[in-house]
């Protein structure tokens, strides 16, 4: 199958748009399950408050919706625009990563088992699916398309999951219990309840800490916001089209 390119270089061959993208939607939701714990019978409300569920749901999401208007884009022709909303889909692309780079540039060191790093679910919703979101973008949304203020849209998802975890915790909402000894020279371990989804987003062990590695955060999506806007307005730049029955964003 070829994938035929278009000037600005994305990919215009529409029946490789709707493979790549049915398949990643499957992809997302095997991986997603057995995340969850749909195939051990451990399912918990307690895990789709994590972020990671969260966004891999997204990414489910866009995939499907982008499979759909994929396949209804056939009957114009196999050759054409084959993105939609591509604003949308940067900012859903960005979300989705922001899973990839909190677990392996935080958790990970935090100590994760090695055979929970290597097994499917892991790789499935820590990795490949946020990079399936990043290259569906790259390789398929026109340039030329992107505003400004779709730089700082990117925030806008992780913020409300901080400010909703946090008015949680802090209402008294547990994520799970964990053992402490209760002190350096004591057998005895105290079991203490955890109030937040991750160590970085822990006030009762960070303080106010907890918001430098919001900040830090934040800053390195803009700062990947940026770096795609000027992408797609100086090197990807191309007159925006919009798909056929698509109206301009």
């Amino acid at each position: 199958m070829a994938a035929e390119t278009g000037r600005n270089g994305m990919i215009q061959n529409r029946r490789f748009a709707l493979a790549y993208r049915a398949g990643a939607c499957l992809f997302a939701v095997a991986g997603l399950l057995k995340q969850i714990g749909v195939f051990s019978g451990t399912v918990s409300f307690r895990t789709f408050m994590y972020y990671t569920i969260q966004s891999n749901l997204l990414a489910v999401t866009l995939f499907a919706y982008l499979a759909v208007k994929t396949a209804g884009s056939l009957r114009e022709g196999a050759y054409g625009n084959a993105g939609w909303r591509p604003r949308l889909g940067m900012v859903c692309a960005v979300n989705v990563f922001l899973t990839f780079v909190v677990f392996w540039a935080l958790l990970v060191p935090q100590g994760i088992t090695s055979e929970y790093l290597l097994s499917f679910e892991n790789l499935a919703v820590h990795a490949v699916t946020p990079l399936l979101c990043l290259f569906d973008y790259i390789l398929f949304a026109p340039a030329g398309r992107l505003k400004y203020r779709d730089v700082y849209y990117v925030c806008l998802f992780p913020l409300l999951y901080v400010v909703f975890t946090s008015a949680a915790g802090l209402a008294g909402y547990v994520y799970r219990y964990e053992g402490v000894l209760s002190g350096p020279f004591s057998s005895h371990i105290d079991i203490v309840p955890i109030r937040f989804p991750y160590f970085f987003l822990d006030f009762d062990k960070l303080g106010m800490a907890v918001f430098v590695y919001i900040g830090g955060i934040m800053v390195f999506f803009l700062l990947l916001g940026h770096g795609i806007y000027f992408i797609d307005r100086n090197i990807r730049k191309n007159p925006a089209v919009s798909p056929p029955g698509e109206p301009p964003e």
